[in-house]
C-alpha cells in the first residue's frame, strides 16, 4: 500500500466523528459540502495561522479562553492564543464582524443575531463550541428585599401593588442575560415588556449600576452575582441552572469567513480549548483557575468571590446556603461543549417570542449553518472528547415546559406571555 497522506488521515478521522452518531446518512447530509471540503485546508493538517486573538468579557465563564492561553494548552497544536479583554458584548460583536479579533468567548444569542442582522449589521457566523454551562444569576436589589421580596412570586405581587417603574438589567438584547430574565419574569407572570423596564449593561458595570439604585435587579454571568452580595447591595433571586439546569451559555465563536479561510486554526483552537475545560472541570483545579483569572488584566475581582461559586458554593445574601450540583460547568465528560443544534435554536425561539424576529424562519436550517458540528466532531475525536449520539437534546425548563427542538415554530408561539 502507498504512504497515507495527511487529507487521508484527516478524511478517516472526520468518518470515525460520523460513526461516532451511528454512521448516520442523516448526520452526514446535515454537514454543508462547503464545510466538509474546507476542513482540511490544501491536505495539511498544520494551522494556517498561528497566532490568534481571541476576545473575552470579565466573567468567570471565559475561564476556558483563558487557561489555555496562560498554561499554554495552545502551543500543543500548533498556535499561540492571544486574549482580548473587551469593554463590552456590542465591541465583541463589532470587533469580531470587521475581523479585529479572530474569535471570542461570547453570548450564544449574540452569534444567532449576528446571523439574521437582528439589530445591527449582517453577517454569516459560526458557534464552534459551547464554552459553559450554568453559573448565571438573577440578583435583585436589597430595597426589594427591604419591601419583602425574596422571589420571583413575590417580585410579581410587588410590581402589581406598588405601581412604579420597576428596572431590570441584562447584557445584550440577543444575548443569553437578556433571554433568562426576561424567561424567569414571565414563569413569574411578569411581562419583561409591559410590566418593567429593562436596560443593557456591561457586566463589570452591573454591581455599580446596582449600587446607585439606577436597577431594580439584573442578570449577568458569575461573579458579579456574588460580587453582589459581598458588597450587601442584592440577593440572588433565581440561578439560571434553576431557570434550565445545564443551559447553553458562551460559545466559542467566529465569523463563517475565519473558518472557511483557517479551518485548520480553528480545529487547532477548539482542540485547545477543550482541553483547557477538561482541566478547569477537574474540581481540584478550580482554585488555581480562580486565582490565575481573578488578576486585574482578566476578570479583576478577588479571588473568593470568585471560586466561591467556582466550586458550587452558594450563598443567596437572604438566609440560604448550598452546595449546589449544577454549578458552572466547562466539560462534564464533554456533555457541556458539544454545540447542540436544539441549543442554538432555542434562542431562535425567544427571539421571536419576544419580537426580535418579527416572522417564524427556518430554525433547523440556521442552526445546522452556525453550529459546526463536521469541525468541533474532528476536534473532538482528535482531542480524544465524546460525542452524543444526536446532535439535539431534550430539556424541562423553571415553567414547566420541555424544549426537545422537534417543533421550534409551535414552541415559540406557545407561551402566553410574548410581545
Amino acid at each position: 500500500m502507498g504512504k497515507v497522506t495527511s487529507r487521508q488521515r484527516g478524511r478517516r478521522r472526520f468518518l470515525k466523528s460520523v460513526a461516532a452518531y451511528g454512521g448516520s446518512a442523516a448526520f452526514a447530509a446535515m454537514v454543508p459540502p462547503a464545510i466538509r471540503q474546507s476542513a482540511w485546508a490544501a491536505g495539511s493538517d498544520a494551522p494556517e495561522k498561528k497566532e490568534v486573538k481571541v476576545g473575552f468579557i470579565p466573567l468567570t465563564d471565559c475561564a476556558s479562553v483563558l487557561i489555555a492561553s496562560v498554561m499554554k494548552f495552545d502551543e500543543k497544536y500548533g498556535i499561540k492564543i492571544t486574549p482580548s479583554k473587551e469593554a463590552s458584548w456590542a465591541s465583541v460583536r463589532d470587533k469580531l464582524v470587521n475581523g479585529e479579533l479572530d474569535a471570542s468567548h461570547v453570548l450564544y444569542g449574540l452569534i444567532y443575531g449576528v446571523q439574521l442582522g437582528l439589530g445591527g449589521s449582517r453577517k454569516d457566523m459560526a458557534v464552534l463550541m459551547n464554552l459553559n454551562h450554568n453559573g448565571q444569576a438573577i440578583t435583585l436589589s436589597n430595597q426589594l428585599k427591604g419591601k419583602g421580596v425574596t422571589d420571583g412570586a413575590s417580585l410579581q405581587k410587588l410590581i402589581g401593588t406598588e405601581k412604579r417603574e420597576y428596572t431590570f438589567a441584562h447584557t445584550f438584547p440577543t444575548g443569553t442575560h437578556a433571554m433568562w430574565i426576561y424567561y424567569w419574569l414571565a414563569a413569574n407572570g411578569v411581562h419583561p415588556f409591559n410590566d418593567v423596564k429593562t436596560i443593557t449593561v456591561p457586566p463589570p458595570q452591573m454591581v455599580a449600576n446596582m449600587r446607585v439604585g439606577n436597577m431594580d435587579g439584573f442578570c449577568v454571568g458569575e461573579p458579579w452575582g456574588n460580587r453582589a452580595i459581598y458588597d450587601n447591595i442584592g440577593f440572588t433571586a433565581e440561578t439560571t441552572q434553576g431557570i434550565w439546569k445545564d443551559h447553553p451559555e458562551k460559545v466559542l465563536g467566529a465569523t463563517a469567513e475565519f473558518v472557511q479561510n483557517y479551518p485548520n486554526t480553528t480545529r487547532a483552537m477548539i482542540m485547545a480549548v477543550l482541553d483547557a475545560s477538561r482541566f478547569i472541570d477537574t474540581m481540584a483545579n478550580r482554585r488555581k483557575v480562580a486565582e490565575i483569572i481573578a488578576d486585574k488584566s482578566y476578570v479583576n475581582c478577588p479571588v473568593d468571590i470568585i471560586n466561591q461559586r467556582l466550586e458550587g458554593q452558594y450563598d443567596n445574601g437572604i438566609g440560604r446556603k448550598w452546595g449546589d450540583p449544577d454549578y458552572m460547568k466547562f466539560y462534564n465528560g464533554g456533555f457541556v461543549n458539544f454545540p447542540w443544534l436544539s441549543d442554538g435554536m432555542w434562542f431562535l425561539t425567544q427571539h421571536k417570542r419576544w419580537g426580535l424576529l418579527r416572522e417564524d424562519i427556518d430554525y433547523l436550517a440556521v442552526a445546522k449553518s452556525v453550529n459546526r458540528i463536521a469541525l468541533f466532531s474532528e476536534a473532538a475525536t482528535q482531542a480524544k472528547v465524546p460525542l452524543p449520539k444526536e446532535p439535539m437534546r431534550s430539556s424541562k425548563l423553571i415553567d414547566g415546559v420541555v424544549w426537545d427542538g422537534k417543533d421550534p415554530k409551535k414552541y415559540a408561539g406557545s407561551f402566553a406571555i410574548k410581545v
